[in-house]
């Protein structure tokens, strides 16, 4: 009998789509090698050597949420020692104009009022024109449609007016109500995330997507969740990344430890295999750690995301990365593996190709 990897190679070579018992049997597999090798023979079929970054810089504006979720680090309550809450003029000193993307997610905020959010990209695009901005998942978009009594569309339109380019893929954490149910109940679940992302795909705002994986989760709810933002992917093609985030235990104690390597060099390869509509699979260096993500480039990744200026929200679960990487060693690190720097924007656009006969020469 044929192994798993030898059906699925066979599947790949006359382009038939991988089933739902593939992907399980694949998180079976013992031969990791093996299931790195076919990921990243896919990649490079859609992007030779290249190995995506931009340069970009997260800012989370407030801890402060309305909701206390148990797998958060992160959030906290007005008053409490660690809460802080960023003033617009704070939020625009973090920028600069080398900077290709500003990436803004941050807690639900219980007295912001919506103009605040729409001054805030205001003074954004005003301090630095140039700059992309992507910003606020699905659950803060939902957040902003419920408290300010807009519609999905009109909450979209309107940050679209005033500077937005895309959605991060936050939020959708794993499409399991049985999850939800344990970890974050009182957030909206898998229908509203993939309705509110099927909205900003129909107004041509192209999103990201993420699986937060190494918890409670099963291996049929990985593969499940994935195979929902497949069919999403089907039917609008407004998804650019799919970003595989790997959970940061920190002083939640919803496990005792991350998830190993392994793990997720094979949610990274599978994601791979699986999302043969999705242009990019993101190494998230953040929450794999530089080594993980370089490896990762050769099981089907062909993005690591940034240089992040300073992330708060995985550290803040005690993440063991740094906070962030300068554009030279996110060179560095691609080059270590072999692989071609690409510069790019936070659509994807190539700005920059670092390669051994012209470094900084721009792409035109």
């Amino acid at each position: 009998m044929a192994s798993i990897l030898e059906r699925v190679t066979h599947k790949i070579e006359n382009h038939e789509r991988l089933t739902r018992e593939d992907a399980l049997a694949l998180f079976q597999a013992r031969d990791v090698i093996g299931l790195g090798r076919l990921a990243d023979q896919v990649k490079r079929a859609r992007w030779a050597d290249r190995a995506h970054f931009v340069i970009n810089r997260q800012i989370n504006p407030s801890n402060v949420c309305v909701l206390s979720c148990r797998f958060c680090d992160f959030a906290t309550k007005r008053g409490r020692p660690n809460a802080y809450e960023m003033t617009i003029h704070e939020i625009v000193e973090r920028l600069h104009p080398d900077l290709r993307e500003v990436h803004i997610v941050a807690g639900l905020h219980p007295d912001w009022k919506w103009e605040f959010y729409l001054d805030m990209f205001r003074a954004i695009k005003q301090r630095v024109p140039q700059i992309q901005i992507k910003a606020w998942t699905a659950v803060e978009i939902d957040y902003f449609s419920k408290k300010f009594r807009l519609s999905v569309e009109d909450v979209l339109e309107q940050l679209r007016a005033v500077g937005l380019s895309a959605l991060p893929g936050g939020g959708a954490e794993v499409f399991s109500e049985r999850v939800r149910k344990a970890l974050f109940p009182f957030k909206i679940g898998a229908p509203r995330w993939l309705e509110i992302h099927r909205i900003a795909h129909r107004l041509g705002i192209p999103t990201n997507s993420t699986l937060l994986y190494g918890h409670m989760e099963t291996y049929e709810e990985r593969v499940d969740h994935i195979l929902r933002l497949r069919e999403l992917q089907d039917e609008t093609g407004g998804f650019m990344s799919f970003i595989p985030l790997a959970y940061q235990p920190g002083k939640t104690q919803v496990v005792a430890r991350q998830t190993p390597a392994t793990e997720d060099l094979k949610t990274v390869a599978i994601a791979r295999l699986l999302l043969d509509n999705f242009p990019h699979i993101k190494a998230y260096w953040v929450t794999m750690g530089e080594e993980s993500a370089s490896v990762a480039l050769h099981f089907g990744a062909d993005d690591i995301d940034g240089t992040i200026g300073e992330e708060r929200i995985m550290h803040a679960a005690d993440a063991a990365s740094p906070v962030s990487l300068t554009r030279g060693r996110l060179v560095e690190l691609i080059r270590e593996t072999g692989c071609v720097p690409v510069e790019r924007d936070a659509l994807y656009h190539t700005l920059r190709v670092y390669d051994d006969a012209a470094c900084e020469s721009p792409v035109s």
